[in-house]
């Protein structure tokens, strides 16, 4: 919806509430007029239901608002005497076209000074149900916001199983722009697996001051701009949701607005400069290592080496033990029983399985193996005994096609090397011709909302022949540190500024081995109750956490001892 018309819904809104009111003002004590006037008669209602002023300011927080039009409909009935679950249940089955009837009754009993407190304990237990969803919520739009890592596209900077407190504040929280959602949920509602959400009304876009600028190397929570999905790992069609509810992406920005970025055999330019990143950044890259007497793999584990696959050989592979180990292979090579492979990751495949389904398996001890490494990662891996070679695999081949962004087939950027390209920034304006129009198209028309039109000579913008074009928004440009698993704005992009979440901080927990099931997870005790980003190596503060919950529980003690002496 337009400005206009949330402006022109307002007022229908008051008008609604004027026409179903106005008796119950003057029963209380106040004038009838005072029904109409916005904001104003929202205070008066307060006065009315005998509750506190600044609940009017729940009334303009999206989301929150939702739930305080409930209560408010319900403690304006029982400020006139209907207490019964009758009344309750019409009032928020009518969504509160209910107070009409008690408006337009002939008598109106107002109860200034009926009792607050829930007469039963399961109202009471709704009431603060109720309160503590409303502060959660508050907290989760506009302040931190937990997160979990689920894919590897920013190993070994987060890794997968890492649980983060992402701040909502640094850059400026984001004003929640679906106005019918369920509140602590993004997408879906738990058990019912459906939208728990409205996609129409939508909210203008609105972000409260912040603390910072996004700088380059930030790592960064956004919504991916490109498409959505109901959750990872699972293939569909695309979805289409509103901003605020699309899928949550977390990657590093490498280019902010006004930048000229250009990757060049892998590694990332700005402005001619090549990128300096932290120290905590490890950016991975695929190398191949090479050996004349093979690669053992047992070998490699030892070494503290394990982003690899294995090949293993079945000599007496069966549809019923094939079955047991699919959930353990990424992978299968050979067209017969006769010559049956299959490719794990590090780990291989279990002993305990292998015993019960009495498989005949034997690793192939590989010449050539993949592997996915940071440069320091790669130099100590040259050093052990055996390994020829270590080479990293740099994609030379640009040749024209659809798979990079902009997506044409007339470019031939590729994952490393890609670019010059420059990220438009607000104000900016850019010249626009047949050459350069695919990289903006996407901003032009769908980012910033015009109607674009070309024929053989023009290109045509909201109906007018243009030859520059000035943007809107400010854009990023997102990456992941394990560059050549990483999906990101070299596929799909540029990334919005009204596409900006929030800035990671926290790391309060992390698990290994998350998707492997819960009787395989290992807590990494060296990341939890760590920063994110900072200067030095990771710190755990879990100790001295512990340490003063461990003291705190010593003076509760001490102080109940005490009072009861």
């Amino acid at each position: 919806m337009a400005i206009s018309q949330w402006i022109l819904f307002f007022f229908v809104i008051q008008v609604v509430h004027s026409l179903g009111t106005w008796k119950l003002y003057k029963a209380s004590g106040f004038k009838s007029w005072h029904s109409i006037i916005p904001i104003y008669n929202a205070v008066i209602l307060m006065k009315i239901i005998n509750r506190p002023i600044w609940w009017v300011i729940f009334l303009f927080i999206p989301t929150i608002n939702l739930i305080l039009f409930g209560v408010l409909w319900v403690e304006t009935i029982r400020s006139f005497g209907k207490n019964t679950i009758k009344d309750t249940t019409l009032v928020l089955l009518t969504f509160g076209l209910y107070i009409y009837t008690i408006n337009y009754s002939n008598k109106l009993n107002h109860i200034a000074d009926r009792s607050l407190r829930p007469k039963t304990g399961f109202g009471e237990t709704i009431s603060s149900i109720l309160w503590a969803i409303v502060a959660a919520t508050i907290v989760h739009n506009y302040f931190i916001q937990p997160y979990i890592i689920p894919t590897g596209s920013l190993e070994k900077s987060l890794l997968i199983g890492d649980f983060l407190f992402v701040s909502k504040f640094h850059y400026g929280a984001r004003v929640p722009m679906t106005a019918i959602s369920a509140p602590m949920v993004h997408d879906t509602l738990p058990i019912f697996k459906i939208k728990s959400y409205f996609k129409y009304p939508q909210y203008p876009y609105l972000r409260l001051p912040r603390l910072q600028k996004i700088t380059r190397n930030d790592i960064v929570v956004f919504s991916w701009p490109a498409d959505t999905v109901r959750q990872f790992f699972v293939r569909e069609k695309r979805v289409d949701k509103p901003i605020d509810k699309k899928s949550n992406y977390v990657k590093r920005c490498l280019g902010i607005p006004g930048d000229t970025l250009e990757i060049v055999d892998g590694f990332v330019y700005i402005n001619g400069t090549k990128n300096i990143l932290p120290k905590r950044a490890q950016v991975q890259y695929t190398f191949h290592a090479y050996s004349k007497k093979g690669i053992s793999s047992r070998k490699l584990l030892a070494e503290g080496f394990e982003d690899f696959n294995r090949t293993y050989k079945i000599e007496n592979i069966t549809e019923n033990s094939y079955q047991k180990i699919v959930p353990y292979i990424i992978g299968r090579k050979g067209n017969s029983v006769e010559n049956f492979k299959v490719v794990t990751s590090s780990k291989g495949l279990p002993t305990e399985i292998i015993r019960k389904t009495g498989l005949r398996v034997s690793e192939i001890l590989e010449l050539k193996k993949e592997m996915t490494l940071t440069l320091e990662e790669s130099s100590m891996l040259r050093k052990i005994s055996g390994i020829d070679s270590v080479i990293q695999s740099i994609n030379k081949n640009k040749i024209s096609n659809e798979t990079f962004f902009p997506n044409r087939i007339t470019f031939n950027w590729n994952e490393d090397n890609f670019g010059p390209l420059l990220i438009p920034k607000r104000g900016m304006t850019v010249k626009l011709e047949r050459k350069n129009f695919p990289l903006y198209k996407k901003i032009i028309g769908e980012y910033e909302g015009n109607k674009i039109e070309i024929n053989s000579s023009e290109i045509l913008i909201n109906g007018a022949n243009v030859e520059e074009y000035t943007f809107k928004k400010d854009y990023y440009w997102m990456m992941g540190d394990n560059r050549h698993k990483s999906e990101d704005s070299r596929f799909w992009g540029f990334v919005p500024d009204d596409h900006i979440v929030g800035k990671p901080v926290f790391i309060w927990f992390s698990i290994k081995g998350i998707n492997d099931g819960i009787k395989n997870w290992k807590i990494r005790w060296d990341r939890v109750f760590t920063t994110v980003d900072g200067p030095g190596q990771r710190h755990s503060y879990f100790p001295y956490f512990a340490s003063l919950i461990i003291l705190w529980q010593g003076f509760v003690f001490y102080r109940k001892r005490k009072n009861k002496k």
